[in-house]
Order: C-alpha cells, then structure tokens, then sequence
C-alpha cells in the first residue's frame, strides 16, 4: 500500500519531537501529506476526579486553570509544527492536496487523545507515535495502543533519539501470522525502495522457520530481492528472548527499520506474561512499523 497520508499526534512537549521529525523527514520521502494533530483536554473531563467536598466557586477555578494549560500547551504544539514546516520547507495546506504532494495540516481538537488519535488514525496510511517511556504519562500508552489496536493501519514508533536514516536497510519479523501480513502490506512502499531487505524468522512452537522463503518468494514479486535469517533460541521461547533475538539482528545487520506485526497473540495476555511485542516496544532503539 502506498502511502500518502501520515497521521502524527503531538502533545507540544520536546518528547514529540522525534516522532514530527519523523513524519516530516517519512514525508518528503515518500511525498505524502503530513496531518499533525493535536488533541487538548477537555477540563470539564476532571470535574469526576477533583474529589467530594469541593464547591462550585473552586471547581469553576480548577476548570479555568485546566483551560488556560491547555491552551498553552496547544499553543507550544503549534510553534513546533510552524517550526518544522519552516525547517522542511514544507507547504502548509488546509485543506489537504491530491496525491503525490509533500504537504502539512494542522489540527487542533478537543477530546480523549486516544479515542480522536484512533478516529483519525483509520484515515491515515501511516501513524507515527514516540515511543513512551517510563516518565511518559499514562495517555501516551493508551494513545500508541489505540494506534496499534483501534485503526488496522500501520503504526511507527520512534525512539527517543529519532531517525538517523529510515527505510534504507529494513528487516522483518516474520511468523507467518495475519498481523505479520498486515505489516508487511503497510509498510511495502518503504520495502520496495529498501537497499537491503532481511526477513527475521525464530524457531518456535507455532512458528516454522520453513515460512520465510515463502515470504522471500513474495517479495521477489515485487522486484525485492531479500535475505532470510532463521533463528533458533530453544524449544519453548519466551516473547522477551525472541523479541532480543529480533532486536540482536536487527543490531548485526545494521537495519534502520523493524517490520513486524503487533499482539499476534492476545493483548491483555501479553500485557500480563510478556510477549514479543511489549519487549520490542520497550527495548528497540530503531523505529518500528507495526500494524496489529
């Protein structure tokens, strides 16, 4: 799938911007429009958690204070998208173009960042999110979860230390599984363009190894000539050893983008055992293209 829409939410913070860095420099590459989004708070939202015993005169004040942080951060999230526009040279446009055009579009609503991040994700071609880290507030996780869950569109994490280069060595995480395909599909245009293209396949108990040259034999189709690692870490891998298995050739091979599907097993069980996903979002220093 081409991509020619790229969604990016920024909170105005300095954590967003490797992720509008990203979209910017994903953009110019590929000429697609970047919608940057941000998503203010509604303060009426807090009233429920402000506590009992508290009068109309002291909740009316809390409102207004939450008003004005909000409309400060929005303010600051706005300076960094007219910041990189100017950086990028890129064209403000409201509302967007046809194809093939690297342009921008701000939007600024008011709501739950990660029911308006998932709404707007399912109209992207591709979601950048940074990746949260432990002093990242908890709507930051629930934001990439929506991202990841809630649209069936492609997800980029980006580290805290951005991109240094994107999508010019890529490697696959390749298990054979739906979320794997799905992957695959979304980020296929970056693939194509890739000088070097490496499919990752661990040896486990639903996962063959033998599912990777079918992989290889479909990539050829598309004039992509890949390589194929099998990797063998035991009988009954656990998600963080096959996660550092994928992590530690990524690092070998020098990839500058992991491919791979997210939660092919169930969410809330990886969420409470560990699983693939959730070591790979914790530990990659490389961006990661995930769609579940």
């Amino acid at each position: 799938m081409s991509i020619r829409c790229i969604l990016v939410p920024i909170d105005g913070t300095d954590t967003s911007k490797p992720s509008l860095n990203a979209a910017f420099t994903i953009g110019r590459q590929l000429n697609a429009h970047v919608e940057v989004l941000h998503v203010r708070p509604n303060p009426k939202d807090a009233v429920p958690l402000l506590g009992e015993g508290m009068s109309g005169t002291m909740i009316e004040e809390m409102i207004e204070i939450a008003e004005k942080e909000a409309a400060e951060r929005a303010s600051r999230a706005r300076a960094m998208f007219d910041e990189y526009c100017a950086t990028f040279k890129i064209a403000k446009i409201n509302p967007p173009p046809g194809p093939a055009e690297f342009s921008a579009t701000w939007r600024d609503e008011t709501g739950r960042e990660d029911e308006i991040t998932a709404l707007r994700g399912r109209l992207s071609d591709l979601i950048v999110i940074a990746r949260p880290t432990a002093e990242s507030p908890a709507a930051a996780t629930m934001m990439l979860n929506a991202a990841l869950v809630e649209t069936g569109r492609g997800t980029l994490v980006v580290p805290a230390a951005g991109l240094k280069t994107f999508g010019q060595k890529v490697a696959i995480s390749w298990n054979g599984s739906g979320e794997s395909a799905r992957a695959v599909a979304a980020a296929m245009s970056v693939i194509e363009r890739a000088q070097s293209v490496l499919i990752i396949t661990v040896q486990k108990q639903e996962t063959e190894v033998s599912v990777a040259p079918d992989l290889a034999a479909y990539l050829s189709r598309h004039g992509v000539n890949a390589k194929v690692d099998k990797v063998y870490v035991g009988d009954s891998p656990a998600g963080a050893q096959v996660g550092e298995a994928v992590l530690r050739n990524c690092a070998q091979s020098g990839a500058d983008l992991l491919v791979m599907g997210a939660y092919t097993h169930s969410r809330w069980r990886q969420l409470i055992f560990g699983g693939v996903t959730r070591y790979v979002l914790n530990e990659a220093t490389l961006p990661v293209l995930m769609v579940h």
